[in-house]
């Protein structure tokens, strides 16, 4: 694999107090950190920056494992890591997970399938999950006595395939039981394929380099 980005999918916290020059204070939430960049929702309005970076008086000082270092109206602010999942910048509701675009402008993430955890790419071009047969067989799908068998083309060339249903597929803690899939003998797809039998069931929203999955609890 290329060298990427790595997310912290552990999303943080922060009010940060500023005088602004309507007098209100400005939100601030740590949403990820990636190497020498985070995500931030500042007042509402979703933002990645790298260091050095500013956007709406805020500016990205620095980085590190589990810590954001800020700069709000030139005060300097140290984000420790929270233990809090919930945003607090949605309703009680919604439950929202955002996913950075790699080196590759691709988006992946990492998903709990069958309650094991694997890598995954969002591909809003697929129809259905699809696992290739030997990450099936790691994850211990039995896809051979419970699926249906197809044929599927790949890029290189028709390949045989199983139908099968996966119990549950969760993203971030957005699951969705039951979920159509097909396992593709051999080694392709080489990333598990987060297709639309499981995205049709989130909202999913592209801005900036991030996409955001949510959905109602």
């Amino acid at each position: 694999m290329p060298t990427k980005k790595s997310v912290t999918l552990v999303t943080l916290s922060l009010l940060v107090m500023a005088a602004q020059a309507c007098g209100e204070p400005a939100a601030v939430v740590v949403e990820a950190l990636m190497g020498k960049a985070a995500v931030l929702m500042i007042d509402g309005q979703r933002k990645m920056l790298e260091v050095g970076e500013s956007f709406a008086g805020v500016t990205l000082i620095g980085t590190g494992a589990t810590t954001a270092t800020l700069e709000v109206d030139g005060r300097m602010e140290t984000v420790e890591l929270s233990r809090h999942v919930a945003t607090t910048y949605q309703t009680l509701e919604e439950h929202v997970v955002t996913i950075a675009r790699d080196s590759k402008l691709q988006y992946q993430t990492n998903a709990v399938i069958n309650g094991r955890s694997a890598l995954v790419l969002v591909d809003t071009g697929a129809n259905v999950v699809a696992i290739s047969s030997f990450q099936a067989k790691a994850m211990g799908v039995n896809y051979i006595e419970d699926g249906t068998p197809s044929r599927v083309e790949t890029a290189s060339g028709v390949t045989d395939a199983h139908s099968v249903t996966l119990q549950s597929v969760s993203v971030g803690g957005l699951r969705v039981d039951n979920v159509p899939a097909t396992v593709v003998e051999g080694t392709y797809p080489a990333t598990i394929l987060l297709g639309m039998s499981y995205l049709r069931h989130v909202k999913i929203q592209e801005h900036d380099g991030i996409l955001s999955l949510s959905k109602s609890q």
